[in-house]
């Protein structure tokens, strides 16, 4: 009898610590903590942008515990290199993170994510706009809008404002960051009138497809290497154009990071070129103030930014703020917005006592609305959170909205206009 209740309570015990045990078996979830992953550049040329990112999810994560587990960040430096992101990801992935998030760029996404979608493992608010996440190939979740919303956004408004169609140019980097720009541009061009063989070029260019291939002096687009700053080429692709079409630029659309396009905004300017320039949110807009300021820049440049504006009252701009101090960017900002969408769903998931698993995870976003802390997001359509896009011009201290009169002063200098 005493051998009998004896093998009981080893089975009853046997029977709890496996119940226990599976109760956190998914990847990258423990007893203690939930991991999350991160791959981005923390030591290259666009080291501020990974280090936004980083700065604005740790801020989210810390001190929040779901279901009395930590959430822990565990970021790895790809210095904006997609071969280093993916030997980055196959060891994070080795590790068993839960899921990635807050990736950055397009090359490098285009890198991890086909390993990710065979592992199964989520992709969440990487720091890109690009429309190869929109769906994309796995478990993808955006927060951000996209490179074709941001770019047609400003394109409209210039084409508003007098700008005509064959005036629009661009500078891009020569990849496919850049050419998912390139992309947005053809998008918000296609439906106008005498666009046909300028679009006829932008395919050729889009379409190229060696490593990286010769996308100068084909049409209206400019480009540079990934990683380097040199502006000649690019901008002599766009003189060539100007003087090849009669045409000449009046808006140039720039798709690159934020080093590389203030200088060759810089460069076009020692060449008294009258373009109006335009950058989009990857960008980075705190570390490209900062380059533009070093080289006298400070009108006629505009910004989408995805995030809402740093003087917002919403509480998640408050929130982001105050847990980031000095810290606090418009990267930084997204990098926190990532973060809290991700608490969010965990939270969904202790709330209604669901397991922690991806599956779970993934559920609480797809097909969902729901407000974050005063940011709508909506999943009810696709697998992007937020369509926020909003325009910003350069003044000496800040991005600030954007008004009609700076488009009425940039295209009309002779006529007196006050913002």
């Amino acid at each position: 009898m005493k051998n009998y209740n004896r093998y009981r309570l080893l089975a009853v015990g046997l029977f709890a610590l496996l119940c226990t045990a599976t109760s956190y078996a998914e990847d990258g979830v423990t007893s203690s903590e939930i991991i999350i992953g991160g791959v981005m550049d923390l030591e290259g040329r666009s080291s501020g942008l990974g280090q936004g990112m980083k700065a604005g999810i740790e801020a989210a994560l810390q001190n929040q515990t779901v279901a009395g587990r930590k959430l822990r960040f565990q970021v790895l430096n790809d210095s904006y290199t997609p071969e280093k992101a993916l030997d980055a990801t196959q060891k994070l992935a080795a590790d068993k993170v839960f899921l990635f998030a807050g990736n950055v760029g397009t090359p490098t996404a285009a890198a991890v994510l086909p390993l990710l979608a065979e592992q199964k493992i989520p992709a969440v608010g990487f720091f890109t706009g690009a429309g190869l996440l929109r769906p994309g190939q796995g478990d993808i979740i955006n927060f951000r809008a996209s490179y074709v919303q941001e770019t047609k956004a400003v394109i409209d408004a210039a084409l508003k404002h007098g700008i005509n169609p064959t005036e629009v140019c661009a500078y891009v980097q020569n990849d496919a960051y850049g050419m998912a720009g390139v992309s947005g541009i053809r998008e918000a061009l296609k439906n106008h009138d005498d666009m046909a063989n300028t679009l006829t070029l932008l395919d050729k260019i889009i379409e190229a497809n060696e490593a990286e291939p010769a996308r100068n002096n084909i049409g209206p687009v400019g480009t540079y290497t990934r990683n380097t700053f040199i502006a000649r080429d690019g901008y002599d692709s766009l003189k060539a154009w100007e003087q090849r079409s009669g045409v000449a630029c009046k808006l140039v659309v720039t798709v690159g990071t934020y080093e590389a396009i203030a200088r060759f905004i810089a460069y076009a300017s020692s060449k008294a070129e009258p373009w109006i320039f335009s950058a989009v949110s990857f960008t980075g807009a705190d570390d490209f103030q900062k380059v533009l300021n070093k080289f006298n820049i400070h009108d006629q440049v505009i910004m989408t930014q995805v995030v809402p504006l740093s003087d917002s009252d919403l509480p998640i701009v408050q929130e982001a703020r105050s847990a980031l101090g000095k810290n606090y960017g418009y990267v930084s900002q997204e990098g926190y917005i990532v973060g809290k969408l991700i608490v969010h769903g965990l939270q969904q998931l202790e709330t209604t006592e669901q397991d922690i698993t991806r599956r779970n995870l993934l559920a609480t976003f797809k097909g969902q609305q729901f407000n974050l802390d005063g940011l709508n997001m909506d999943f009810s359509k696709d697998n992007q959170g937020s369509d926020l896009v909003v325009l910003t011009s350069l003044s000496d201290t800040k991005w600030q909205a954007m008004q009609d009169s700076s488009w009425q002063r940039w295209l009309n200098p002779k006529q007196k206009t006050t913002d």
